[in-house]
């Protein structure tokens, strides 16, 4: 069976094959280790120079061997060759599964190395700021010995601590961490302009945004996207795939109807008012709901489309009060609501829900409401990392969604084999009547394996279980350690501790990543560290985390998960748990332990994981509707930027705006039968010509290609003088080139608001017996192309209104990079779940030229804050 389990097994081929190439990558190591650094170091720039003429695939056995040699002699670690395996895999642009502690950063190093050898930079994306700084300043001493310079993009851009650069000259005394002592601070360009740049999914997506807002080429910071390898790539692309990053600012709206709704939620009571499907996670009122909400608001349908947006408050209060939970959801710190992430149990500070559900839960806190944020950019991390020219993946935990990375990133899975065999025993489920039951075998079975010395680590789903956990522990005197939301600032040191003898930590999620857990001396002997599930997650993934913290390197350890009928998975999938529940009334028991039980929940996992990549799929269908228009606009940014004809692209505007008035308004054969007086009030909206201005009858009697000719010509001399008007041709191009990006980013933005609004709404077309996808892309399209018109028709209007005024000094407010987050916020935001604002956005949607451009009052502010001119920089 082992036999045609390699011949038919294309992961066993593919390993066996990249074996032999590791083979021969030893055989260069051996040629190259009695060279002098200075020689390898010439050995390494002379791959960069060959580079430019031979593919990358051909300097592989070579690059991967000096940097195997390398990293020896800088940092005293020595590529095993299941870690060559997994940089080949990495370099062909594939997702490498590796189990905790196969040293996944070392591995990394490989393809980063080689493909950065062309010169067009390279990204290693991680999953937060500390394991940025750590992994690059590790790891650059090994880069820096083949000429390659490394950068870390983290924090806010506009804050001394947002990007370094490696520098072995610079040494830093605040840190005691050699690895973050030669971290330079830098500017964000030259991070980015470094051969290798680490950094968050965040930072370099918002980055991404901000450089697609940008006013002028110099405030760009990204080159293009080439290279990219994601660390814990199910987390940033599964679990946060769903998450659009977005940068807005507030829109001016009273926040009272927010806690008027939470009144009225307070009022309704479940399974009598309303019912929650928490397979769905939603809630819906019953008729006996609806009847009160109409009594209470006065409304006399709630569910009329002239009441859509009420109907929306009352959702969000509804889901605020039903489906999301204080100390398991979400946190109040200092007066706030502060999100908790449901797969690595982390707070996320800044970060908010979308759609007015923050506001919402506030309201139901009785704090003080924040506005809403209006959408100023936005792109999910899937369209966002399909960005990339080739794009990799590195993780323990990948095969259960092998088919979610090939549908949508294209991406393969590729298993790489331990360095030493996994003995760790993973024993079956054991499942309990209810959760008290269940809790007290959890404490029985912590002190069983404290009294035989071998350290525990115990996982929980949220905050509360935690907290109650560490209650029961402390009243039967086990000392004990609590890694939570609440106490993330001690995460390093409660980590370290978590493998000695006797050593009892309770963590949610957040164990589950970054960094491993060492065991202490002595404690190999008496079977390693322990694992304690005390709930099933609804992905097996997030298990298969917990589990892979113990056993690492070939290590000896041991999982164990408890389970209860009352758990929230097993309330999901009801009928697993009421089979399990019949069998344990047969047996007259409250405990069950048989492989049935574990497969049968696993089974139910895989329902819900197929659920959710139905959800993710979903979200991406749709946003690859905005992907395009996204694309389209900001092409058309980078025209401007990039010093297009403006002039030209403006009267080719013209001829558009004046072509279709004609066609609108003349549709006769004969002048007598054309709408005239409607053509020219149309055409009086974009260009000085009078309403009641006579046309002559050639222009009139030569059909409509000639009138529209004579329209143009007349339009054209109007705008050379406009031109003259304006005096320096220079300026007049400044002056274009700012209309034009004013008003595709105030169009832009209006669009967004527009389409989040429909796209809200457009599942009701289901019940018209529609594809509400196919009607999304229909409309999408239509509102598209009349966008695509109304920037034309602005950027016309405009250019003949605009006026410049004597320079005087600017007004004295906050540089753009430098606004307030209440001006500009920067968000993460799960549709239907968490959101951020995570800082302030760094750059304007204008800009001025030389001299001042007198806007109308009622027009859009030229700074881009979504104001009007008489609200903002008008006053």
């Amino acid at each position: 069976m082992r036999l045609f389990g390699g011949v038919f097994n294309p992961n066993e081929r593919e390993i066996r094959h990249h074996l032999r190439t590791a083979q021969r990558i030893g055989e260069i190591e051996a040629e190259l280790n009695p060279l002098s650094d200075a020689e390898l170091r010439r050995r390494a720039v002379l791959l960069r120079s060959r580079a430019s003429d031979e593919s990358l695939d051909d300097l592989l056995e070579e690059s991967f061997a000096v940097t195997r040699v390398l990293a020896q002699r800088t940092i005293g670690m020595r590529h095993f060759d299941v870690q060559i395996v997994g940089g080949i895999v990495l370099h062909h642009g594939k997702i490498a599964e590796m189990k905790t502690g196969e040293g996944k950063t070392l591995v990394a190093t490989l393809p980063l190395a080689l493909n950065a050898l062309s010169g067009e930079g390279v990204h290693l994306v991680t999953a937060n700021d500390y394991l940025a700084r750590r992994d690059a300043g590790w790891m650059a001493p090994v880069y820096h010995g083949m000429g390659l310079s490394t950068g870390v993009i983290v924090g806010d851009p506009h804050q001394p601590n947002g990007s370094f650069v490696y520098d072995p000259d610079y040494e830093d005394p605040d840190h005691s961490d050699p690895r973050l002592r030669h971290l330079r601070p830098s500017g964000r360009q030259e991070a980015y302009r470094s051969d290798i740049t680490y950094g968050t999914n965040n930072q370099f997506g918002f980055d991404y945004l901000r450089d697609n807002m940008a006013t002028d080429l110099t405030q760009r910071v990204q080159r293009k996207l080439h290279y990219g390898i994601v660390d814990e790539v199910d987390s940033i692309l599964v679990d946060e795939a769903r998450t659009p990053l977005i940068i807005s600012a507030p829109a001016a709206e009273s926040t009272d109807k927010y806690y008027q709704y939470a009144r009225y939620a307070a009022k309704l009571e479940k399974d009598v008012d309303y019912i929650v499907e928490l397979k769905y996670k939603s809630a819906s009122l019953t008729e006996e709901g609806i009847a009160k909400i109409q009594r209470l608001t006065g409304i006399k349908n709630i569910y009329d489309l002239e009441q859509a947006v009420e109907a929306h408050q009352l959702n969000q209060a509804l889901k605020a009060k039903a489906l999301y939970h204080r100390e398991d959801h979400y946190l109040v710190l200092n007066g706030e609501v502060v999100i908790v992430d449901e797969f690595t149990g982390r707070t996320m500070p800044g970060r908010r829900w979308s759609d007015g559900l923050h506001q919402a839960v506030e309201a139901k806190e009785g704090l003080k409401v924040q506005q809403e944020m209006r959408t100023l950019a936005t792109i999910t991390l899937q369209n966002y990392f399909r960005l990339y020219d080739k794009l990799a993946g590195m993780t323990g935990t990948a095969i259960t969604e092998a088919e979610e990375f090939d549908k949508i990133y294209r991406l393969t899975v590729v298993e790489i084999p331990t360095n030493r065999p996994l003995i760790r025993l993973d024993e079956a489920d054991v499942i309990y009547r209810d959760e008290d039951s269940k809790f007290a075998a959890v404490i029985d079975e912590i002190m069983e394996m404290n009294e035989l010395g071998r350290p525990v680590l115990v996982g929980t789903v949220s905050v509360d279980k935690s907290e109650r956990l560490a209650r029961l522990l402390q009243k039967k005197g086990v000392k004990h350690n609590v890694l939570n939301a609440k106490q993330h600032e001690r995460e390093a040191s409660i980590v370290a501790e978590a493998g000695q003898q006797r050593a009892v930590t309770i963590a949610t999620n957040m164990a589950g990543r970054g960094t491993d857990i060492v065991l202490g001396d002595g404690v190999q002997a008496l079977g390693g560290l322990h694992i304690v599930g005390t709930e099933r997650h609804e992905s097996r993934r997030i298990d298969n985390q917990l589990r892979g913290r113990a056993g690492r390197q070939g290590d000896p350890g041991s999982t164990r998960f408890f389970i209860s009928l009352d758990d929230q998975l097993m309330q999901v999938f009801g009928p697993a748990a009421d089979r399990i529940g019949r069998l344990m009334d047969r047996l007259e028991g409250d405990r069950i332990e048989h492989g049935w039980v574990t497969s049968s929940i696993e089974r139910a996992q895989r329902r819900v994981e197929g659920m959710n990549f139905d959800a993710r799929k979903h979200v991406v269908e749709y946003d690859d509707v905005m992907n395009t228009q996204r694309e389209l606009i900001y092409a058309e940014r980078e025209k401007v930027l990039s010093g297009i004809d403006t002039r030209a692209n403006i009267l080719e505007y013209l001829r558009e705006v004046i072509h279709r008035g004609v066609e609108a308004n003349c549709t006769g054969r004969h002048p007598d039968r054309w709408g005239l007086e409607e053509l020219l009030r149309y055409l009086s909206h974009y260009m000085p010509i009078a309403p009641d201005t006579e046309l002559p009858d050639e222009a009139l009697n030569s059909g409509k290609e000639g009138l529209a000719n004579y329209l143009y010509e007349a339009a054209l001399a109007a705008y050379e003088q406009k031109e003259a008007e304006l005096g320096d041709p220079e300026v007049v191009r400044q002056v274009e080139r700012f209309v034009m990006l004013r008003t595709i980013d105030t169009k832009w933005v209006d669009f967004l608001t527009t389409m989040e609004h429909f796209r809200e709404g457009i599942s009701l077309q289901a019940y018209a017996q529609k594809d509400p996808l196919v009607e999304f892309k229909n409309e999408a399209l239509k509102m598209f192309n009349e966008l695509t018109l109304s920037i034309q028709g602005d950027v016309v209007a405009s250019m003949f209104r605009v006026q410049l005024e004597p320079e005087r000094p600017p007004p004295q407010v906050a540089a753009p990079e430098r606004q307030s987050s209440s001006n500009r916020a920067e968000r993460k935001v799960p549709v239907g779940a968490a959101v951020g604002a995570v800082a302030p956005n760094g750059t304007t949607t204008g800009g001025t030229p030389a001299g001042n451009i007198k806007v109308g009052r009622n027009e859009p502010c030229w700074c881009g804050s979504g104001k009007k001119y008489k609200r903002c920089h008008g006053r």
